[in-house]
């Protein structure tokens, strides 16, 4: 609606301007209408490409269309050099070749003020929407009308001073209309150069001073973010393609990683309207001990471990570990894999001097479980018994929830028990490791034994 409403007055002022040139001879008001004319075409490309611009991406332009408001500002540059090279050589002709004879008058000056007035509006309104909808082309076309505005009051200025030589017999004075046209010219060449060049930094894709910095140095900022390596970005129209390629902990998970893309994508939004592509690399971080690089070289494997443990002794590093394989896999084939992770460990920075892997199933299937009535009996003996242990286990407050289930001629139990909450996870670690051995030393039919602690505090 703005390049539209626009168009309209672009016309209203080369109709206003037409007129005053056939009742004057004004080369001030030649240029000025001269001026509008291309104004009125500019806006007419304006209005087209803003149109243009709108539409979607498609498989011709994957990046949209968001070029076309680029390359209608580039033209505007065009149209109004043209314009400002004829204005200065019809001035040069007036001033030293031939005389043409100016008619001003008060209705001429009247209605350059009522073009004044438009000017100003439309210029302010223009600019408004630009600035709301970030289009380099309305603010082009803002831009020439705000450059009408200084040159009418010039042209005004320049048939004033014409009018004021014939009232009081000053010749020098008429010389005043071509000197006008002249100064208009020059504003024309001064807005229009500032125009190409900022039009042409869009089409060859380059980015406002400190922008690069400023997006690199809030991407660095971000969580999870180690290092940014590379920020590169692009203006379509009132849009940026920003790629921005970062180093994130090498142990962090593809869900983190997903989670902190979306953080910097975020935070690039709220200096710039964009589109914005997150190319993660995994980095080992600075402070990285042995631990996180076992599980890091693991992943880099494709493989799940889990009870990962190291033990130093006399200077030497001794890792022990559970890998869990394809339970479809033959010794053979599991032992490949557990030796490749073996040799990719001891290559380590740090040197271990042994590496001890158990290898397990890895759980695939969901297992169908059976409940009988000795199973019932079988959990309230073992939660009584459990919470005999209380007087021996100063860290154990109660133990409560117990489930005891067959599945695949194997007896799983699992209960909660409550302890202490000031513990270590290590002290709780050790407690539910040891409540677990006594329950299947008591009740040897127990295949395995699961036991979630609670903190105490929560009860």
């Amino acid at each position: 609606m703005a390049a539209l409403l626009s168009v309209g007055s672009a016309a209203l002022l080369v109709s206003l301007k037409t007129f005053l040139v056939y009742r004057t001879g004004s080369l001030g008001v030649l240029s000025e209408a001269l001026h509008s004319g291309l104004d009125l075409i500019a806006a007419i490309i304006t209005f087209l490409s803003v149109r243009v611009s709108d539409r979607p991406a498609d498989e011709r332009h994957p990046y949209g269309h968001g070029k076309f408001e680029n390359f209608s500002a580039f033209v505007e540059t065009g149209l109004l050099i043209l314009t400002a090279l004829y204005v200065i050589y019809e001035a040069f002709e007036r001033l030293f070749f031939r005389s043409v004879h100016i008619q001003p008058s008060l209705s001429a000056i009247l209605i350059l003020c009522v073009a004044l007035l438009i000017d100003v509006t439309r210029a302010r309104k223009l600019a408004h929407v630009a600035e709301r909808y970030s289009s380099e082309a309305l603010e082009a076309d803002a831009l020439h009308f705000s450059t009408d505005v200084w040159s009418t009051i010039v042209v005004i200025l320049g048939i004033g001073l014409v009018w004021a030589g014939e009232t009081w017999d000053v010749p020098t004075l008429i010389y005043a209309d071509a000197i006008a046209g002249l100064a208009v010219a020059a504003v024309i060449l001064w807005v229009g150069s500032r125009l190409g060049m900022r039009t042409l930094d869009a089409l060859l894709d380059a980015v406002p001073r400190g922008l690069q910095e400023e997006i690199t140095g809030a991407v660095g900022r971000v969580e999870g973010v180690l290092g940014v390596n590379r920020v590169r970005l692009r203006r379509a129209g009132n849009r940026y393609f920003v790629d921005a390629t970062v180093s994130v902990p090498r142990t962090a998970s593809l869900e983190q990683v997903h989670a902190w893309s979306d953080a910097i994508e975020k935070r690039v939004g709220e200096i710039v309207p964009a589109d914005v592509v997150v190319h993660a690399e995994p980095q080992a971080p600075s402070a990285e001990n042995l631990l996180e690089s076992i599980r890091a070289t693991s992943q880099r494997l494709g493989y799940a471990i889990h009870d990962l443990s190291v033990h130093r002794q006399e200077d030497k590093l001794f890792v022990e570990l559970h890998l869990e394989v394809d339970e479809k896999l033959t010794l053979r084939e599991a032992h490949r894999q557990a030796t490749e992770l073996e040799d990719a460990i001891l290559e380590l920075p740090e040197h271990p001097a042994e590496v001890n892997i158990h290898i397990e199933p890895m759980g695939s299937k969901i297992a169908k479980s059976s409940s009988a009535g000795e199973m019932k009996e079988l959990a309230d003996a073992i939660e009584r018994f459990v919470n005999t242990l209380t007087s021996e286990y100063d860290e154990l407050v109660n133990c409560h929830g117990v489930h005891v289930r067959q599945v695949q001629h194997h007896i799983l139990a699992s209960c909660h028990c409550l302890i202490k909450a000031a513990l270590t996870i290590t002290q709780v670690h050790d407690v539910t490791a040891a409540l677990e051995d006594r329950v299947k030393e008591k009740f040897p039919q127990i295949f395995r034994v699961t036991i979630h602690p609670e903190p105490d505090s929560e009860r």
